[in-house]
């Protein structure tokens, strides 16, 4: 490392390093990508300022479907008859979140970096220009990094607290606390009523806390088909969760101990408060204004995951920053598409940009599979029937009652669950799949597999499922289908 000397006598640290990509970021979504370009003979350093794993591994996905496990286990052995007996012991399952958060220690995940040949720099980056990034360590010190062929933007998300008067005074949770916190509060408000807030209020309900949910909106789920919404709430409520929807929080306050939330009817009084709104693009302090971009903004991407509005192929967003699909499934998804994409190019191989090539993340828009891990579980992967007729393609609608196949029966005693399809009926190809019920998303990915293959409802009749098992589920489905397309004449939707 070299120096030189200010005009106020002080040093700043200049450090020339080159390598072919620069990632900020080393969650999933920036882990995936470097992983990518090294493998395809390229060096790639990541820019970490938090842990090394990123959101899913401390502050989501992982613990949270930790905390979420050890009860739905239980209740999945308390519904099958001659099962007895059996207690969830809420320190054990404390512990087992803490474990499979690696107890907020990255040094795992960094020595996996060096094992794949991937640099790792700690500290905050920002760019300072074309293909340049400034990183500024713990300490105060600077050193600058060069990208030969790329930089990409792998920053994530961050939970967004709306502007209710009193609620930042508060110390509200958000999903970070919510999946985080040590110990189990009394009594838990969510505002909310998306994915989040329908995990974290099944999870700490049913670790003792006494749970309110309030979400403006008329439903839970909003973005999915509407029964799924009403199955998730209907769970909640049965297991002691006030779910109150079309309620607008007004204010937040601390009184006496308490967290004061006022909706303009009662006021909620709880111990702790969790916010559970949306997501804001984690791009405020990354110099996105040294190459003609608005700081904070979600970056507008092509296909390859390359930056639209700043000249050259250098500059790429991978992941939540993108807004296209906030899932970190998807972000591993498009780090294997945009990293393909940046090897091509630095090659001069070319790249696809055709629907489904190796270089495009065409899934992102007709194919995103989720999964909520509420109770029951929502499973879906491509389009509602809202979002196929707001689209202008014809479909059908099909569903059966999950807990008629055999293998629901099978699974749990007085099983209940839907499974809905989605069926272009001019093209004769699955649109969509949500599943709702004990234990469906370990069905989605056949459905997924549909979708993206395009497979033919014809072809799909060859796909026999195993019985007694319950992806059944694809036999009522068309059988479902053949009987109303024999009732209508073959009218369309």
């Amino acid at each position: 490392m070299t120096t030189r000397e200010q005009s106020d006598g002080s040093e700043q640290h200049t450090d020339p390093a080159t390598w072919d990509v620069v990632v900020l970021g080393a969650g999933p979504t920036g882990e995936n990508l470097a992983d990518v370009v090294v493998r395809g003979g390229l060096s790639a350093v990541v820019v970490e300022a938090e842990l090394v794993g990123g959101e899913c591994s401390y502050w989501a996905c992982m613990p949270s479907k930790a905390l979420l496990r050890g009860p739905e286990a239980l209740a999945a052995a308390q519904a099958v008859g001659g099962v007895t007996g059996g207690a969830l012991d809420v320190a054990a399952t404390l512990a087992r979140r803490d474990g499979f958060a690696a107890h907020w220690d990255d040094a795992g995940q960094a020595r996996w970096l060096s094992s794949a040949g991937i640099d790792l720099v700690r500290g905050h980056g920002r760019l300072t220009g074309e293909r340049t990034v400034v990183v500024t360590a713990e300490d105060g010190s600077e050193r600058t990094l060069t990208a030969r062929h790329a930089v990409a933007v792998c920053t994530g998300s961050t939970a967004m607290v709306p502007p209710v008067e009193g609620l930042a005074e508060v110390g509200p949770w958000t999903s970070r606390e919510g999946t985080s916190s040590p110990e189990v509060p009394g009594r838990l408000v969510v505002i909310g009523g998306g994915v989040v807030a329908c995990e974290l209020a099944t999870a700490w309900s049913a670790l003792g806390s006494r749970v309110t949910v309030l979400q403006r909106g008329a439903g839970l789920l909003t973005g999915l088909e509407p029964a799924a919404g009403a199955a998730v709430a209907a769970g909640l409520r049965g297991r002691g969760v006030d779910v109150r929807t079309g309620v607008q929080v007004r204010s937040v306050r601390r009184e006496e101990g308490d967290v004061v939330v006022a909706t303009g009817g009662s006021d909620v009084r709880a111990d702790q408060v969790l916010v559970a709104t949306g997501r804001a693009a984690a791009t405020t302090h990354l110099g996105l204004e040294s190459v003609g971009l608005e700081p904070g903004a979600f970056l507008d991407v092509d296909d390859s995951l390359r930056v639209t509005g700043v000249p050259g192929s250098w500059l790429y967003a991978v992941g939540d920053v993108n807004h296209r699909a906030l899932l970190t499934h998807m972000g591993k998804y498009q780090a294997r598409q945009a990293g393909a994409a940046i090897v091509a190019r630095a090659r001069g191989t070319g790249v696809d940009l055709a629907d489904w090539s190796p270089h495009v993340a065409t899934a992102d828009t007709v194919a995103v599979p989720s999964v909520v891990f509420s109770d029951p579980q929502v499973a879906s992967v491509g389009r509602t029937a809202q979002q196929a007729a707001d689209a202008g393609l014809p479909h059908r609608v099909v569903e059966y009652a999950l807990g008629n196949v055999a293998g629901s029966a099978l699974y749990a005693d007085g099983y209940t669950g839907t499974a809905i399809a989605v069926v272009d009926t001019e093209r004769q190809v699955l649109l969509g799949m949500t599943l709702v019920g004990p234990g469906v998303g370990e069905l989605l990915h056949a459905a997924t597999v549909a979708v993206v293959g395009e497979v033919p409802i014809a072809r799909l009749w060859h796909a026999v499922p195993a019985f007694p098992t319950m992806s059944e589920i694809w036999l009522r489905l068309l059988e479902t289908l053949r009987d109303s397309d024999s009732d209508s004449g073959g009218a369309q939707s």
